[in-house]
């Protein structure tokens, strides 16, 4: 994950105790349900649940959003939003009420969900941009205009998955910012990064462009 580094990720102490990620696997392991271990642990904030939750599911997870979307790059976004969603969302999980297996599957749909409207947002907007385009062509709209947007829209399609995606729920659907990190489950601060990289890019982009006008 990249939100928040995990246990495995953090060097082994030197005094020659066990790593703590080891301890927790070993208490894990011991436990006499791991999965209601986790679950617990996930509610009070221990952040090695959260990683043992991630060892114990996080393929299951991969695997789902990969079959559902086709893509395995999509599919590893999507499961780095489940987890995010899952740590941000642990208030909100009841173990009387359910399993956690059933709670991150649960999560899982509704991520892989809104990958699959976000496609067909793109698609549409494509779609509807190239009919405008083509209308504007035949009502004799200034053709500078017309390929201003053209290169708009080509250099959104150039910036990386993540960052044409917050723009364009901010520029195409309107979102704020906060209203983009719930629909994602990413980060606030990670959110406004993605924007501000993505619009510092496009505007390197096409300042040649703007200058030679």
């Amino acid at each position: 994950m990249t939100a928040r580094r995990t246990p495995r990720d953090r060097s082994a102490p030197t005094t020659g105790a066990p790593a703590p990620d080891a301890v927790q696997e070993a208490a894990e392991a011991a436990a006499p349900d791991p999965d209601a271990w986790i679950a617990h642990g996930l509610v009070r904030g221990d952040e090695h649940c959260l990683a043992a939750a991630y060892r114990r599911w996080g393929r299951l997870v991969h695997t789902l959003a990969a079959r559902a979307l086709g893509d395995p790059r999509e599919a590893e976004d999507v499961t780095q939003q489940v987890f995010v969603a899952v740590w941000r969302g642990r208030a909100n999980f009841r173990p009387d009420r359910g399993s956690l297996p059933a709670w991150v599957i649960g999560i899982t749909r509704r991520k892989i969900a809104d990958a699959l409207t976000a496609r067909t947002r793109r698609t549409e907007l494509a779609a509807t941009l190239g009919a405008s385009l083509e209308h504007e062509a035949r009502t004799g709209e200034e053709p500078e205009r017309v390929l201003d947007r053209l290169v708009v829209t080509e250099e959104l399609s150039r910036l990386p998955r993540v960052q044409r995606d917050v723009l364009e729920l901010a520029y195409f659907a309107d979102l704020t910012q906060v209203q983009i990190a719930d629909r994602t489950g990413m980060p606030l601060g990670t959110v406004k990064s993605h924007a501000r990289r993505g619009l510092q890019r496009m505007r390197h982009s096409l300042a040649p462009a703007g200058a030679g006008r």
